[in-house]
């Protein structure tokens, strides 16, 4: 498994490689823009060279770009899509462009609508964006389900997938929170076996492409996306050893998103040292 920390790409990508070596990670995961304003923007060729000279030096194996919170692919607003539809192209462009693992997206949210025709309007315009850009993979997150968000089970996933063409470049990104959130209880590594089964059954392991590590505020099944720092929530040290030590899970990246400094704050090097702890402790229970 490849660890590691959403990080700030203030200053150009290349500098979100010396941040993630930093935090003792191989892998990373960064927003491509402002995550609180629409300037959407594909890197230079100049921010290109140096990001890749940069992980090429650097113990980085996996490169995440999150597209922003701002997208929303299943609105019935056609400003907001347009929005969205070039916001997550130019995404993708940028992951073309710094040969990123993938991109990682909030498909969108129905609100008080339904959901079958939100699935089938983001499904088109991820589509768009797909047929827009080159190789890069996009990844789709499963969501908590707050607020009609799209994602929250794994028929929703592949629903989703379907959608969008269910070609090769599509694939999911599972977070621990939001499992756990929206009734899949991953504590124990039975528990979470039983989890991946029912998750092969509706999507396919093959389309699992990336992890995040977040723990949970807020109890089983009550559909709130609340991250709290690793092992100090619902999950607790055991539940987040055994993410982190799952073997269907191995190879792939794993980024934690929320830090231990302050509210909000981005993972901070002890969190992430603290990963790769709680992993081995992980893997030593599961040989016993």
């Amino acid at each position: 498994m490849l660890v590691g920390a959403h990080v700030s790409p203030a200053g150009g990508p290349a500098n979100a490689v010396g941040r993630g070596v930093e935090r003792h990670s191989t892998a990373i995961q960064f927003f491509n823009q402002s995550p609180r304003a629409w300037r959407s923007r594909v890197y230079t060729d100049d921010e290109v060279a140096a990001f890749r000279s940069a992980v090429d030096d650097s113990p980085i194996e996996a490169t995440l770009i999150h597209a922003v919170y701002l997208i929303n692919c299943a609105s019935t607003d056609r400003s907001l899509r347009k929005k969205s539809l070039t916001s997550l192209t130019n995404a993708l462009l940028s992951g073309d462009a710094i040969g990123a693992h993938a991109v990682v997206l909030h498909a969108g949210s129905a609100l008080a609508g339904q959901v079958g025709a939100a699935i089938k309007r983001a499904g088109k315009a991820i589509r768009e964006a797909l047929e827009s850009s080159e190789s890069c993979p996009l990844h789709l997150e499963n969501t908590a389900g707050a607020g009609g968000t799209l994602g929250r089970s794994f028929e929703e996933l592949a629903a989703l997938l379907e959608a969008a063409g269910g070609g090769k470049r599509l694939g999911v990104c599972l977070d621990s929170c939001h499992l756990y959130a929206s009734g899949y209880d991953i504590r124990t590594p039975k528990g979470l076996a039983s989890v991946l089964d029912d998750y092969d059954a509706v999507v396919g392991l093959d389309r699992l492409g990336s992890l995040h590590l977040n723990d949970s505020q807020v109890g089983l099944g009550t559909n709130r996306d609340r991250h709290a720092v690793v092992g100090e929530g619902e999950l607790g040290p055991n539940g987040c050893a055994t993410f982190l030590s799952e073997p269907r899970f191995e190879e792939l990246p794993c980024v934690l998103e929320t830090g231990s400094r302050k509210p909000r704050s981005a993972p901070a090097v002890e969190d992430i040292d603290l990963a790769w702890k709680l992993r081995k402790q992980g893997l030593r229970r599961r040989a016993r």
